[in-house]
């Protein structure tokens, strides 16, 4: 495995259609907006949970690559695991900690990817992760919407016996019509090679980022489509430019004589090459 020296930002879209991309538990679970512009919004969490899937799936928990944030997982305990290693059985009591936290980010692949605190158990200490996500936000106001739905069958026989005739039990569900997100993201070098993040592990996150959404259909996502990928890689390990510049380079807007777009083909997505700065190279994916 080769360790990270370049360091890498990146542009993300993706978009939805006729699906809830994020429910807001705070506003009954309708697609998260900003209230202020209407444009929607996507959390970092939410991504990163659908990579953790894949991964999960993708390598079925094989040597180094399990996940720790998962369904049902007592973290306390996979914490304490980690003492079990020889290691840090046979560590200096002060260093403990750090043969520990060395522990888990060889096993866990979020860990080592995204950082984690550990310090909820026995002391594994904390984890800064190379690679960081922003919201990803909608290029377009959004229109959530709420569909009322219905179910025939009951729950219970007190259920039936109530219900006659086409009295059916009422429901909701919550959708955007369509909607065009964009995410950016950074990958540190620095601190891939304090985590043991390897190239390898940044093909599989490429590889998620592609993927992930295939693998985590609902009927309450609708259709979610990654789009496209961008790379900025420096050709050094503390980056060439500023992220922000480099983001400035791509512009994403509506075609001529779209209104209301429902597609990805409604959009243009180009990239001022011309403005690169020295050191910087581009890569698009998908």
């Amino acid at each position: 495995m080769k360790n990270l020296t370049n360091k890498i930002d990146f542009i993300y879209l993706f978009d939805v259609q006729d699906g809830n991309p994020n429910g807001d538990p705070d506003a009954g679970n309708l697609p998260r907006v900003d209230a202020e512009t209407g444009m929607g919004l996507v959390t970092d969490v939410c991504l990163k949970r659908k990579v953790r899937n894949y991964v999960q799936v993708a390598k079925q928990c094989a040597q180094g690559y399990d996940i720790f944030i998962k369904e049902k997982a007592v973290l306390n305990t996979l914490i304490d695991q980690s003492y079990e290693d020889d290691r840090v059985k046979n560590a200096d009591k002060n260093k403990q900690i750090s043969c520990a936290r060395e522990v888990m980010c060889e096993k866990y692949y979020d860990v080592r990817t995204f950082g984690a605190v550990m310090s909820t158990g026995k002391n594994a200490g904390q984890v800064r992760g190379p690679i960081q996500l922003t919201f990803a936000r909608s290029i377009d106001p959004i229109a959530p919407l709420e569909h009322s739905i219905t179910r025939i069958a009951v729950a219970t026989e007190a259920e039936a016996e109530k219900q006659s005739g086409e009295n059916h039990t009422m429901g909701r569900k919550s959708t955007v019509p369509y909607g065009l997100y964009c995410c950016h993201g950074f990958i540190s070098a620095n601190l891939a090679n304090q985590t043991g993040f390897s190239t390898d592990d940044l093909d599989l996150f490429i590889e998620a980022l592609k993927n992930m959404f295939d693998n985590d259909h609902s009927a309450s996502r609708g259709l979610m489509s990654a789009q496209k990928l961008i790379l900025f890689r420096h050709d050094s390990e503390l980056g060439n430019a500023p992220a922000n510049k480099l983001f400035d380079l791509v512009t994403i807007e509506r075609k001529e004589g779209v209104e209301v777009p429902r597609s990805f083909n409604d959009y243009n997505v180009s990239i001022n090459r011309q403005q690169l700065p020295e050191g910087v190279t581009i890569e698009e994916i998908l």
